[in-house]
């Protein structure tokens, strides 16, 4: 059994928390927060055990009547492997004490690339995080390329990769975020970070990313257009994708004609929170041209990375090799819509 501790229960910390108690292998020693909100009051009342990430404020907890097993060091101390969930760029901060307590750490997407030894995203690269100390766990549109682009890559060789990334303005929470009534470019400059994260994962890659962000809070939407070095079918590339777990093709017969479909189907098969863990590709849009590729697909910004959060703890750990852990994750989140 893999223990397992998450710092931070936020947006992607209450949802790997709870994808790393469905695992048969794994356990939960506890989450911590910095502050007794609301959130701090859901991990208590959803069994885990809560520690306060800076000790000075564990009697603020207390007051608020939000029960606290102790400071966030007692929770390192007992794991094995610690989820850093914090804001981003607050993972780094905590490198020195992760250090310290002999825990092995798997960053986010929103630390620098140079906060671990790798860039992790597991179909294309688990093998280079296997019983090493630490791991970054690529962003959420990075996740979705790779996860793409990996398949094609082995099937017929990839030449180059333009994508524009058509990004949600905020989360649902996120009140402060916009644009409120704007198409922005953002970045302006081509391109956008996501184009050297994804090289980050894959080295050899030819790509160019573009990013827009609009008003909207539910998903991201990606154009992608692959070069291949071989010229398949539509067919095949459907087959191919149809062959990855974490790739979902869906159709406009089937009423899915936008993201909101898809929240909503999601929502309505009770998926916990609606998350939606797969890319979502539209079996519709596959075009081929020679050896020119085009699609859409849609990307769940809050939940895409939590099984590769949980891949990556049996990687660190060296419990299981690529093929079992997916095969276990997907397994035990119920991963296929």
């Amino acid at each position: 059994m893999i223990d397992v501790s998450v710092n931070g229960f936020g947006t992607i910390g209450k949802r790997v928390a709870d994808a790393v108690s469905a695992q048969p292998d794994m356990s939960v020693v506890g989450v911590s927060k910095r502050s007794p909100n609301h959130e701090a009051r859901s991990a208590a009342q959803s069994g885990y055990d809560l520690y306060a990430a800076d000790p000075d404020r564990v009697a603020e907890f207390g007051e608020r009547d939000i029960p606290v097993a102790g400071a966030v060091g007692h929770m390192l101390s007992a794991s094995d492997v610690v989820v850093d969930a914090t804001p981003a760029g607050v993972g780094e901060s905590y490198r020195d004490r992760y250090e310290d307590n002999d825990v092995a750490v798997i960053y986010q997407g929103g630390e620098d690339a140079s906060v671990a030894p790798n860039s992790f995203c597991a179909r294309a690269n688990y093998g280079r995080s296997v019983d090493e100390t630490a791991a970054r766990v690529v962003s959420c549109n990075t996740t979705g390329l790779a996860r793409a682009v990996t398949p094609l890559d082995e099937a017929y060789g990839v030449a180059s990769v333009d994508a524009t990334l058509i990004r949600r303005g905020g989360d649902p929470t996120q009140t402060d975020r916009g644009p409120i009534n704007d198409i922005v470019p953002d970045p302006v400059a081509v391109p956008s970070h996501h184009a050297p994260d994804l090289r980050t994962v894959l080295p050899g890659i030819d790509v160019t990313t573009k990013g827009v962000t609009v008003p909207a809070t539910l998903m991201h939407l990606h154009s992608v257009t692959v070069t291949l070095r071989s010229a398949p079918t539509t067919e095949e590339i459907l087959e191919r994708f149809g062959e990855e777990p974490r790739l979902q093709l869906i159709t406009t017969e089937s009423g899915c004609d936008s993201c909101a479909d898809i929240q909503e189907y999601a929502r309505d098969t009770g998926r916990p929170r609606g998350d939606v863990w797969e890319n979502c590709i539209w079996a519709d849009a596959i075009h081929v041209t020679d050896n020119r590729l085009t699609f859409f697909q849609a990307i769940h910004q809050q939940a895409d990375v939590v099984p590769e959060n949980v891949d990556a703890v049996r990687a660190l750990a060296g419990t299981a090799d690529a093929t079992e852990s997916r095969a276990r994750t997907d397994d035990a989140l119920g991963v296929g819509m």
